[in-house]
């Protein structure tokens, strides 16, 4: 997200975003002005990922820091083919929904928006360029604004990997940034890999990854300071992008079925077939615009690929400029001899001349049908630059001409080659040819991107496949030239009658000299533990749907173009996609637009400190005492803290009393001492107030008297993850224990915990300290931290808050606290089932690379399988155990999946007694 400052006292607030699709995700925010006027406190990325469609939200949370209005920038980037299917934004606790529009319609009430001078935004789905979505919004004087934006993608299956892609550019650190993926893949996970800028060098820490059977999560929590230091890394925070790499398990001769709700997808991707040998011309452009570095880099790439060749395929070399040469009159088997001889050719292509493209894919065409070769699959590519110049030079004309030509024996694949090319010309001619396009980005990669197109169809596995349904309708494609290893074919449609009874499918297709034929069958059950995922194969048919109808109108024209059109546009606005005919707009209602959110002028000899601007969201109405036991503060300190507009609170001490003053309601400290704590709120404190308690008579603890008894209620779980295994180990401690969970001694931080009374669940209290006179004691009601002297407090369901000191910073947001002190980082999550609440850390950064006391100070555990016939052993830290496999519910994220795991005794996976782990008091 990029959100830019500019100083403007703006009457009104209307805003639009008309949404794109684009290549990258990269969100940011950037302050245009000398100082940082704007704070992004908060920013989070979350991808779920159900059988390869993937649902992300962006949210990020933007405060205005200045006394005045200022206009604040949305902008962002996402993955070329998502579509955007809702955005949001939250002004004062009021939530403005985008809605979905036809594009003509959008942009009318878009230029009125321009005409009455309000702020707007807008920005067009051009679905193959590097466009941006951005819309605008001005942000009243100390207050904050929300963005979220969702989009979804059916990730493609290439070179036998899911890539989801999440590029991360904030101008600035920032104090609460998470990336949260969360992958379900029923057949299970047989690969997870995570690259890219946001996972190297120093952020190596920051990147965590989980995989169990059929579920994966990776999680990227880098600290403020992580932020300034990685690599490509400075003063305005990251710069880099995650890139998740994935792929599922699979019967070698099956498909994978799933139904819900009336809708069923089916993925194919069998590898129990032989390659099948090719035959592959390549077309190469040399007009004069190839000249220089394009020339340069597709001379290194085509002596790549010919080196890639096997000996079983064959192949020929055409170049065109205004006229078309070929290397040999025929096809010929690629022996090393032969490919030796080609590699010489490439070298001697040069640039010259006029663009004849119509009589070089002719040739191309001819080069292949002339030489036909049995038990094999043939390809055509095509480079280019440009468009045609000399010849034939109608692009209708060259796109009939070729396309009576292949007469579907074939796939053409055009490559474009930077921007002058006309790839929508390049795009029909290979769709009319069961083929696709692929644009060349003019970069210093360029020759890794044509290598790596060809790896895309180097290796086909099965040609004429053809897949039949019964009991089915509203089918998506369902014939393919040709199937290559490491790719997949997706077809989704929607049962007849919302009835299994008469589904049935049969796929057909060609592989070596034989006809082969598949059978899936459906498991309907599959998904019944996927709870709100239910609707994800009827949105996922949707968006395949729209696709091919999008690819399908370019190759259309008159009555079958605009009937195509308007299906397309139908299912765009049913299931909100923004999409080339599309757009959405955001506005706020016009009875509003002329609006002052100003808050008033502080009264003279006011000031406000960083730490209450940070807290200024925040909403406390009670307190329990006996927390902590601080230093002494001196009387007659004052801290005045401003929140919401209009308002602003004042704290004086006194000895043994809270005053709180308030612009509008000044109290003598006399009547201070009358407005004490009663029920365990403040009377008469409005519950957006922060609140700052000083007196140090409340903060002294109430220790627990020491305990030597061991209480065996219902036990609580622990997971503890396998070093190099992706089966992690689980054991049982008795309820009511008071356990030590970290210890770092070398930084004075230490996090002890409480278990449930009644057990099975998580903790009731966890406490951490922090050096001398830092402390924090959560319970499942509340949070109080206290520096020393003075002590704050939070409630788990108030607004996201940010509290932060020279070593120490607190995020709560959506019931978890996110607690950075030094080198360590834990989040402490607040869970609720079967009406109860329990408490449960995460160690999202450990001070050390060693194993340090406490239940989560341990290293990954290594183990090895012994036996596993009738009953299973493993090894572990060299001693043979009897194991059973059970399972346990990860609470360390918030939707507390189950997890398969290897159950054993406490002693074998904590190296100890359970009295080694316990404390007498918290």
């Amino acid at each position: 997200m990029l959100a830019q400052v500019k100083m403007e006292s703006s009457r009104s607030l209307t805003f639009f975003g008309l949404l794109l699709i684009c290549v990258f995700l990269a969100p940011a925010i950037k302050a245009q002005s000398k100082q940082r006027n704007v704070d992004i406190y908060s920013f989070h990325i979350n991808s779920t990922v159900t059988s390869r469609y993937a649902i992300t939200v962006i949210t990020s949370c933007v405060a205005n820091s200045l006394n005045e209005s200022q206009e604040v920038h949305f902008q962002v980037k996402i993955p070329k083919n998502a579509f955007i299917s809702k955005f949001r934004m939250t002004i004062e606790g009021k939530t403005y929904d985008g809605i979905v529009k036809k594009k003509e319609e959008a942009q009318q009430q878009y230029s009125q928006a321009v005409s009455r001078g309000q702020s707007a935004g807008l920005v067009s789905s051009v679905g193959r360029t590097l466009e941006e979505f951005k819309t605008s919004v001005t942000v009243a004087a100390l207050s904050k604004v929300t963005f979220e934006l969702t989009y979804e993608e059916l990730l493609k299956r290439r070179l036998g990997k899911y890539e989801l892609l999440i590029n991360a550019q904030p101008t600035q650190p920032v104090a609460d940034f998470k990336i949260d993926v969360y992958i379900h893949e029923s057949p299970g996970i047989s690969l997870l890999e995570v690259k890219g800028g946001l996972s190297t060098n120093e952020l190596t820490d920051a990147v965590t990854t989980t995989r169990s059977g059929p579920e994966a999560w990776v999680k990227f929590y880098p600290t403020r300071e992580q932020q300034k230091k990685c690599k490509g890394c400075g003063k305005n925070g990251l710069n880099g992008d995650m890139i998740i790499l994935y792929d599922v398990d699979r019967e070698k001769s099956k498909g994978e079925l799933r139904v819900s709700k009336g809708h069923f997808v089916h993925y194919f991707a069998p590898t129990d077939v032989q390659r099948i040998p090719k035959n592959v011309v390549f077309v190469i452009d040399r007009s004069g615009s190839m000249s220089g570095r394009k020339m340069e880099q597709t001379r290194v790439a085509m002596l790549r690929i010919l080196g890639d060749l096997s000996e079983n395929d064959h192949f020929g070399i055409i170049t065109f400029d205004g006229r078309v040469k070929t290397w040999k009159p025929e096809l010929l088997k690629a022996t090393q001899s032969n490919v030796e001889d080609a590699k010489k050719f490439v070298k001697q292509i040069t640039a010259r001349g006029s663009t004849d493209i119509n009589a070089a894919v002719l040739k191309g065409v001819e080069l292949i049908n002339r030489h036909p070769q049995e038990d094999s699959a043939s390809i055509l590519i095509l480079l280019t630059d440009g468009e045609p110049t000399t010849g034939v030079t109608s692009i209708g004309k060259i796109q009939d001409n070729v396309k009576k030509a292949i007469q579907g024996k074939f796939p053409l694949y055009c490559l474009g080659f930077g921007f002058d090319v006309s790839f929508e010309f390049l795009k029909k001619m290979a769709m009319e040819n069961d083929g696709v396009a692929r644009r060349i980005y003019e970069d210093s990669d360029a020759d890794q991107q044509l290598q790596g197109f060809y790896e895309e169809v180097a290796t086909p596995l099965l040609t004429d496949i053809h897949i039949t349904y019964t009991g089915a309708a509203n089918v998506t494609q369902t014939n393919f030239s040709q199937y290559y290893n490491g790719s997949e074919i997706v077809v989704a449609g929607l049962l007849t009658d919302n009835s299994l009874d008469l589904f049935t499918n049969e796929i057909t297709a060609t592989s070596i000299s034989k006809r082969m034929e598949y059978h899936d069958t459906i498991d309907p059950t599959i998904l019944s533990n996927l709870t709100g995922f239910e609707d994800f194969i009827e949105r996922l048919w949707a968006y395949l749907t729209v696709k091919q109808l999008l690819e399908k109108e370019l190759m259309l024209e008159g009555q079958e173009k605009e009937a195509v059109r308007k299906e397309t546009l139908d299912l765009s606005l049913k299931y909100n996609f923004v999409t080339p005919l599309t757009s959405m707009v955001v506005t706020k209602p016009q009875e509003e637009d002329i609006q002052v959110a100003h808050k008033p002028k502080e009264r003279k000899g006011e000031t406000r400190t960083k730490t209450s601007r940070r807290l200024s969201a925040s909403s406390t109405r009670s307190y329990s005492p006996g927390a902590f036991s601080p230093r002494s503060y001196s009387p007659g300190a004052t801290v005045q803290m401003s929140h919401s507009p209009g308002a602003t609170v004042q704290m004086s001490h006194s000895p043994g009393a809270v005053l709180l003053q308030r612009p509008t309601t000044r109290l003598s400290k006399a009547r201070g001492h009358q407005r004490r704590i009663k029920g365990g709120s403040l009377d008469g404190l409005d519950q957006n107030s922060p609140v700052i308690l000083f007196d140090s008579r409340i903060f002294h603890p109430t220790h627990a008297p020491p305990t030597t008894t061991v209480r065996y209620a219902s036990p609580v779980r622990f997971l503890i993850q396998a070093q190099d295994q992706s089966e992690p180990l689980c054991y049982d401690i008795p309820a009511s224990q008071r356990l030590r969970l970290l210890q770092d001694p070398s930084s004075d931080f230490s996090m002890n915990g409480e278990l449930i009374e009644s057990g099975g669940t998580g903790f009731s209290q966890i406490t951490i300290f922090y050096k001398t006179d830092l402390h924090m004691r959560l319970s499942t009601s509340e949070i109080i931290f206290s520096d020393g002297r003075n002590a704050v407090k939070f409630l788990w369901n108030q607004e996201p808050t940010t509290h932060e000191t020279d070593s120490v910073s607190l995020i709560l947001r959506n019931k978890e606290m996110d607690v950075s002190m030094g080198n360590s980082r834990v989040v402490i999550l607040l869970h609720e089932q079967d009406g109860n609440s329990f408490l449960w850390p995460a160690v999202r950064q450990r001070p050390s690379k060693t194993t340090l006391p406490g239940l989560f100070g341990t290293l990954p555990v290594a183990y090895t399988t012994v036996t596993q016939s009738h009953s299973t052993i493993l090894k572990i830290q060299g001693q043979e155990v009897r194991v059973s496999w059970n399972t346990a519910t990860d609470y360390s994220i918030h939707s507390a999946p189950r997890v398969g795991c290897w159950l054993v005794p406490f002693q074998v996976a904590m190296q100890g007694e359970l009295s080694d782990f316990t404390v007498p008091s918290l």
